[in-house]
């Protein structure tokens, strides 16, 4: 039975932070499924992706971004503007540092961004504590905590589950009083097509290497149901001939494991089996052609 006493609290957190400091593997955690893809590959995250954490005293819109960096391209430059633009829409923003990294030069140039935000409350993570030691944790926490006046530091590991419950409890405090945002049911409010491009491209990061990472892309055509299997046809982009080469593999193995790997997490989301049908395509430099950035959705 509901407290009618009880405040009901609702606001959007964001996590920030280089990247590869545990941003999306922590809202996944909080949401309790897979929402944003993870891998150590830079620029993994790509746009402000929603997700969303609904209990009985309020709900957590949580937007996992990406990861603030020095940019080479166009591409880099409006991923910095994703960023930009949900910190300064937010309620609450959580500056995520690694328990194991000694805090750097690009911790204190996204410090000092914070503090060009003065709408929302900021509090700090450690994140990563199951890959460090205690005297790691705690030297961790006394660094951050001289960085910058938080409403609160915290040491999370979103791998493990660990302290998750607090973060929730302490960014829920710090939010405005009001009504759910999403409906109670609402992990995200991607779509199904953005997410399996989404799960395409995690597949084809794994094991990626020099400059490919980066120049990946995923589109979906058509996602269409027949007969208890979805049928899905999608493209991945590359920027040049020798990169196609390399996704597809010699005999197109190293596509097939692509498809086998991005069909293993397709098929508990949609539910039924799935029949995937890639095909690996060129967009020459689209990394820094405005043109090709819209037609691949940036």
């Amino acid at each position: 039975m509901t407290d009618p006493q009880r405040v009901h609290r609702s606001g959007f957190l964001t996590f920030v932070g280089r990247p590869n400091v545990g941003k999306s593997t922590l809202m996944n955690a909080m949401v309790g499924q897979k929402v944003a893809i993870t891998s150590p590959k830079p620029q993994t995250t790509r746009r402000a992706i929603r997700g969303i954490v609904t209990r009985p005293d309020g709900q957590l819109v949580i937007v996992d971004t990406p990861g603030l960096h020095r940019p080479r391209t166009l591409l880099g430059e409006r991923l910095n503007d994703v960023v930009a633009s949900t910190l300064s829409d937010v309620d609450v923003i959580g500056f995520c540092v690694p328990a194991g990294e000694p805090i750097g030069p690009g911790d204190r140039f996204i410090h000092r961004q914070l503090l060009e935000t003065p709408r929302a409350k900021r509090i700090a993570l450690v994140t990563k504590t199951d890959s460090a030691s205690r005297d790691q944790v705690a030297q961790q926490l006394m660094a951050v905590s001289e960085l910058g006046d938080w409403a609160t530091v915290i040491p999370v590991s979103g791998l493990h589950g660990v302290q998750l419950d607090v973060l929730a409890d302490e960014a829920l405090a710090l939010m405005p009083e009001g009504p759910d945002l999403y409906p109670q049911d609402a992990v995200t409010d991607e779509t199904l097509e953005q997410r399996i491009a989404e799960l395409i491209r995690e597949a084809a990061l794994e094991g990626a290497r020099e400059e490919l990472p980066h120049s990946l892309a995923v589109t979906v055509d058509d996602v269409e149901e027949q007969e208890g299997v979805t049928r899905i046809f999608a493209n991945v982009w590359v920027e040049r001939d020798s990169q196609r080469i390399i996704m597809i593999g010699r005999k197109g193995a190293r596509l097939r494991d692509v498809g086998t790997a991005a069909r293993a997490e397709i098929e508990p989301l949609v539910g039924t089996k799935v029949y995937l049908a890639l095909h690996v395509k060129v967009a020459k430099e689209w990394q820094r052609d405005p043109k090709q950035l819209g037609r691949l959705g940036f």
